[in-house]
């Protein structure tokens, strides 16, 4: 069995995954917003407060995850999570600058050996989950994405910072969606079509 790589963000009814200033106060509501707690394996004592139908999603990446990949940028921004992903699995960085000191991170010059790592790591059967804009939409045009998971927000947030901006080798055609209608949030899952 081979690793699924997989690109899951949330997004704005008009396409946007965060606010001008990176925030996502808009998007995120339904993290918190139900009965269910989700625990977050790399956050010790905290968890999520979803619907039921959220809750099953977030299990399904946190049981199947088995490493991420992320770009400088949102590593920077979070602050290398410090230390620690939310998700508790190891983290690949795609970066030109090199990693600090310590830092317990894999850090790699392309997304192309990015993702090899990510595989790597994760082990045979477990997903690669693709955590940053650019570096989703860079596997996309490579050809190594296989799968798209969005978490539609109902709001429209009119500018931003889009997820898949100016995609090369468009038009992608994408299958079907899976639909999982949660609590002020739909998820919608989409393979994409070779």
């Amino acid at each position: 069995m081979t690793n699924t790589v997989i690109a899951d963000m949330t997004m704005s009814l008009d396409g946007f995954i965060a606010d001008p200033q990176d925030g996502c106060e808009e998007l995120f509501g339904w993290f918190s917003n139900g009965p269910v707690a989700v625990p977050a394996p790399g956050s010790p004592g905290f968890a999520f407060q979803t619907s039921e139908a959220s809750a099953r999603h977030l299990r399904s990446g946190i049981e199947n995850v088995g490493a991420l990949v992320c770009g400088r940028r949102l590593f920077d921004y979070t602050n290398g999570w410090d230390g620690s992903h939310p998700m508790g699995v190891p983290v690949v960085v795609v970066s030109h600058r090199p990693a600090a000191p310590g830092s317990p991170f894999t850090f790699t010059g392309s997304v192309e050996s990015a993702i090899a790592a990510a595989k790597e790591l994760a082990g045979p059967s477990r997903w690669v989950g693709v955590a940053s804009a650019s570096i989703a939409r860079q596997c996309l045009e490579l050809g190594l994405l296989d799968e798209i998971r969005v978490s539609l927000a109902p709001v429209l947030l009119g500018k931003g910072i889009p997820w898949f901006a100016d995609v090369a080798s468009a038009p992608v055609r994408l299958s079907d969606p899976e639909i999982v209608a949660g609590t002020r949030v739909t998820h919608l899952y989409y393979k994409v079509l070779r």
